[in-house]
């Protein structure tokens, strides 16, 4: 891959100025000035929304024991390597908020099966390293969220092991009757479209329609509504941040009215505990399901992400202009739905095949994909191993093992794929971490400077969002103004350089380049702008 080292030169100039607050514009060896207004600072934060998060499948990220899994202890042994704490350094990747996959107690590798809330799986470590984990985050200014399964728990928890033993007695009086949501053969016909199984000595059925081993909770029970209210009011007074929460639409099954009144319920509770609580959720829908819990919570923007997303599309030479149009309208959607909402852009999670084997280095598809979606608004999610290009699938072993595959460190780790991976040893990455970091050209370094610039221009993040029209042109871009000061984002994914009268396309007087990334550079001669193909360039 090749970045032009005038573009680093530009981008380095503007942390610079943004972290030592200069009072005059600083100028690079190039001529090129980078403006940077004092009224605006790197720091800057809307409860978090404004965050680049970084989600760590524990069990495959980093083994500090030698046991082949997984640990909060290998995540606190690699925090130098995603926020060292020093915006200056220019040492580290610069993300500013971790989402944890399930770490409470769980007998599969995925942790999805919740056997105990209130206690860290011991594969993983104990509830000391998680708050020294908490505390070394917040030391560096980082988020750190959890993933909270509210929709089901495991079949060896012991509220499902209660419930069992109340029905078989009969005991009606038991809080843990109704803990589950359950209905009876002889009396009543299994609820069409959802999934059952038989609790033994009975002739009553629990519903569990993601497995039979994760019966589904009963939020018709104010006991279980108190009971998980509970579990997050824990893990808030341990001084996380928040939470990620899985399987949100499901809470009613295909009852959409009925799980949001659950998640404004909920929220609302939440937010009487931490008025600045952080939270996203998983509704892996489209936008008219997704937009319906935004009155709630923030959610996954699905319609961006895998192969078939808008990123992607766009970042395969598409035409970006439609990804612009999309995300002016879902701005304007989402934020007239609740004070506080923003968007969640993601190529990929733990659930689906990774970007690096649809989004290719070598065409540079993989990098445009990364300059569209943390580049602009919202709270963008970077998987655990995106910025190094791992690759993985569920290929013919149909296995999510495959998607969750270890981190390739490159020194002595000794971190193992989870059980039942099968994708091929030698097509999981290009370049390990230990030689990416010492590569300047490398994926991670790229990733590394995106951040940077989205750090050193917050207008992107926290602005006004306006998409910017280029008739006849697959190049894109928008405007973006806050207190004041306004950038302009554009991208290049097609094949082609380009020149742009920026008179056609914006009033706005632009005075200069605050920096570019991509395979060329950009130039501005009065309101004509010349970018290369694949590349992106933010304008004063």
């Amino acid at each position: 891959m090749k970045i032009a080292k005038r573009a680093l030169l530009i981008l380095l100039a503007a942390a610079f100025v943004l972290l030592a607050g200069c009072k005059k514009p600083a100028q690079d060896p190039n001529g090129e000035f980078v403006i940077k207004d004092d009224n605006l600072k790197a720091s800057e934060t809307e409860s978090g929304h404004d965050r680049v998060f970084y989600e760590i499948f524990v069990g495959s990220f980093s083994d500090s024991n030698g046991d082949g899994i997984g640990d909060l202890r290998g995540i606190i042994d690699r925090m130098d390597y995603l926020n060292d704490g020093d915006p200056n350094s220019g040492r580290s990747l610069g993300i500013e908020g971790i989402w944890l996959t399930p770490i409470f107690q769980s007998p599969s590798y995925h942790k999805y099966d919740v056997t105990d809330y209130y206690k860290v799986d011991g594969t993983f470590g104990t509830e000391e390293d998680l708050k020294e984990l908490i505390s070394v985050c917040h030391e560096r200014g980082v988020y750190l969220i959890l993933d909270l399964v509210l929709n089901h728990t495991g079949k060896q928890n012991e509220w499902f092991n209660k419930f069992v033993v109340a029905h078989r007695n009969g005991d009606t009086d038991s809080d843990y009757y109704n803990f589950f949501t359950w209905y009876d053969s002889e009396t009543d016909s299994a609820p069409a479209g959802r999934t059952f199984s038989q609790i033994s000595g009975t002739k009553h059925f629990y519903e569990c329609n993601f497995s039979g081993d994760m019966p589904e909770l009963n939020y018709d029970s104010d006991f279980v509504r108190r009971t998980m209210l509970e579990v997050a009011k824990y893990y808030i007074d341990l001084g996380v941040d928040g939470f990620r929460f899985d399987a949100a639409k499901y809470v009613y099954f295909g009852d959409h009215k009925r799980s949001l009144e659950f998640w404004e319920w909920y929220m609302t509770k939440l937010r009487e505990l931490k008025p600045d609580i952080y939270t996203v959720a998983e509704v892996w829908d489209g936008d008219g399901i997704t937009d319906l819990y935004m009155k709630a919570t923030n959610c996954f923007d699905f319609a961006e992400a895998m192969a078939s997303g808008i990123i992607a599309e766009a970042a395969k030479k598409g035409d970006v202009n439609k990804f612009t149009a999309y995300t002016e309208n879902y701005l304007k959607r989402v934020s007239a739905m609740r004070d506080g909402a923003t968007i969640t852009p993601f190529i990929t999670n733990h659930d689906m095949d990774r970007a690096a084997g649809f989004l290719t280095i070598a065409s540079f598809y993989m990098q445009m994909g990364a300059n569209l979606y943390i580049l602009g608004p919202g709270t963008p999610f970077i998987y655990y191993g995106e910025e190094i290009g791992m690759r993985g699938s569920r290929g013919a072993s149909n296995t999510d093992a495959n998607r969750r595959l270890a981190m390739i460190w490159g020194d002595e780790d000794k971190v193992k794929d989870p059980t039942g991976a099968s994708y091929p040893a030698d097509n999981r990455v290009d370049a390990p971490v230990a030689d990416q970091l010492k590569d300047e050209n490398s994926l991670y370094n790229y990733y590394k400077k995106l951040i940077m610039i989205r750090r050193a221009n917050p207008e992107i993040a926290l602005g006004d969002y306006k998409a910017l029209s280029f008739k006849d042109m697959r190049v894109g871009g928008f405007v973006s103004t806050y207190n004041g000061s306004s950038v302009i984002v554009i991208h290049n994914t097609t094949g082609s350089d380009v020149t742009i009268d920026l008179s056609t396309v914006t009033d706005i007087s632009v005075s200069g380049i605050r920096a570019f990334i991509g395979k060329g550079e950009a130039k501005l001669e009065g309101n004509i702008l010349t970018l290369s193909s694949q590349t992106s360039v933010i304008l004063k």
